[in-house]
C-alpha cells in the first residue's frame, strides 16, 4: 500500500472510491473545487454510507481544494491518479496532476463516459487507464456525505472493470484489480472500449432520461412512454457502436443485440426488454431514491453531461452513417431544461 494515490474529484464516484481506499490504509489525498465539501470532509471527515449499515463508515483522508494544488510539490510525487470529474472537466484536471506525476505514474480515467483520448491527448496513451464503474449509484447529497443507493455487487454483478486501451492485462491492471477489490467487485478487461460503449449505452438510456423528465430512474423504468423512449434510446447507441466495430458487452442486464431489434419495433424482443426493466424497477435491487447522476447535477443546477453521453452518441454515428435522432431529440430537450426554458416533466419526451 506504499503507493501515493490522488483523487482529482471527491464527488460522488471519486469521494466513494478515495474514502473506501482511504478506510483500508491506503495513501489516498482527495482533491476537489468544492469548498465547503472540503472543509467537511476536514471538520468531520467524509461520511460514507450504503443500504446497509455495515457500510457505514468515517473516514479522514487527506484533502486539498483545487487553490491549494502547490502543497503538492512538498508531497511524494503521484504514482496513481485517478481522474473522476465530470467529462466537460476532463482536460483541466489532467493537466492539474501531469507535473506531479511520479515517472512512473499514470492517470485513471474513473469517469461516466469516454475520455481516454482527451487524457492521453495531455499525458500520453501510456500513461492511460480506463475504469468502468457499473450500477454503482452513488450520491454525493451535501457536503462530506457520500450514499450508495444500491446494493454492493458482490458476486451477482461485477462493479468495476479495469482495462488498457490496447488490451492486454499488464501489471497495473492487475495492481487495480487488486486495489480496487476492496471497494466492491471488479475485473481485468481485455475488451476496454466495449466495456465504455456499452456503459455509455446505459448512461445514454438513463442520464438524460432523468434531466429531462425528473424521473428517477425506478419511476422511469414503471412509466411505459418513457420505457419505450430509453429504449429507442438504447437501440439507437447499440448499432452506432456495432458500426464503430466495438464489441459490445451486456448493457446492464440487456442483451444488446435484443436491446437494438427492441428499439427497431420486433415486438418479442420489445416484450423481453421491457419484462426486464420492469421487473429491475420492482426487485428492489436499486432504490427508489437513485437517481443517474445527470438527473442529480440537474437538481443542483450544475451543467451536465449530455453532450459527452447522448450528443456523443450522435457525433460518432454520423462518423459512421448511423443515425441516432433519438439521442438528438433528447440532447436538445436536455439543453433546454438546464438553460431554464423548460421544467423538468414526464411530458417533455412524450410529444
Amino acid at each position: 500500500m506504499g503507493k501515493h494515490i490522488a483523487f482529482i474529484g471527491a464527488g460522488a464516484v471519486g469521494g466513494y472510491g478515495g474514502g473506501h481506499l482511504a478506510r483500508v490504509g491506503y495513501d489516498v489525498v482527495l482533491i476537489d473545487p468544492w469548498p465547503e465539501h472540503i472543509e467537511a470532509i476536514r471538520k468531520n471527515g467524509l461520511e460514507l454510507s450504503g443500504v446497509t449499515d455495515a457500510e457505514h463508515c468515517i473516514v479522514h483522508p487527506p484533502t486539498l481544494h483545487l487553490t491549494e494544488m502547490h502543497a503538492m510539490a512538498k508531497q511524494k510525487p503521484i504514482d496513481i491518479a485517478f481522474v473522476s470529474v465530470k467529462s466537460y472537466d476532463t482536460e483541466w484536471a489532467t493537466m492539474f496532476i501531469k507535473p506531479y506525476l511520479a515517472e512512473g505514474g499514470y492517470v485513471v480515467s474513473l469517469q461516466n463516459c469516454i475520455n481516454e483520448e482527451r487524457i492521453a491527448g495531455i499525458v500520453g496513451w501510456g500513461r492511460t487507464v480506463g475504469m468502468i464503474a457499473a450500477k454503482i449509484g452513488v450520491d454525493l447529497y451535501e457536503p462530506g456525505r457520500i450514499r450508495r443507493t444500491v446494493p454492493m455487487g458482490g458476486a451477482h454483478h461485477t462493479v468495476f472493470r479495469v482495462g488498457e486501451v490496447h488490451g492486454r492485462i499488464t501489471g497495473r491492471v492487475t495492481e487495480l484489480v487488486d486495489m480496487v477489490g476492496h471497494i466492491d467487485s471488479v475485473k481485468p478487461t481485455t475488451n476496454l472500449w466495449g466495456e465504455r460503449w456499452s456503459k455509455l449505452c446505459v448512461n445514454g438510456m438513463r442520464n438524460g432520461v432523468s434531466a429531462a423528465t425528473g424521473l428517477t430512474g425506478n419511476d422511469g423504468d414503471r412509466n411505459d412512454a418513457i420505457r419505450r423512449f430509453a429504449i429507442k434510446l438504447g437501440g439507437e447507441a447499440v448499432r452506432v457502436g456495432q458500426a464503430l466495430g466495438y464489441d459490445l458487452e451486456p448493457i446492464g442486464p440487456l442483451d444488446p443485440e435484443r436491446l437494438a431489434r427492441a428499439s427497431e419495433n420486433d415486438r418479442e424482443a420489445l416484450a423481453e426488454i421491457e419484462a426486464v426493466l420492469i421487473a429491475g424497477s420492482n426487485s428492489g435491487a436499486r432504490s427508489d431514491l437513485q437517481r443517474p447522476s445527470m438527473g442529480q447535477d440537474m437538481l443542483k443546477g450544475r451543467r451536465t453531461e449530455i453532450d459527452y453521453i447522448n450528443g456523443f452518441i450522435v457525433a460518432q454515428g454520423k462518423t459512421v452513417g448511423v443515425a441516432a435522432p433519438t439521442h438528438a431529440k433528447l440532447t436538445e430537450i436536455v439543453k433546454r431544461v438546464e438553460r431554464g426554458a423548460l421544467p423538468p416533466s414526464p411530458q417533455n419526451l412524450m410529444t
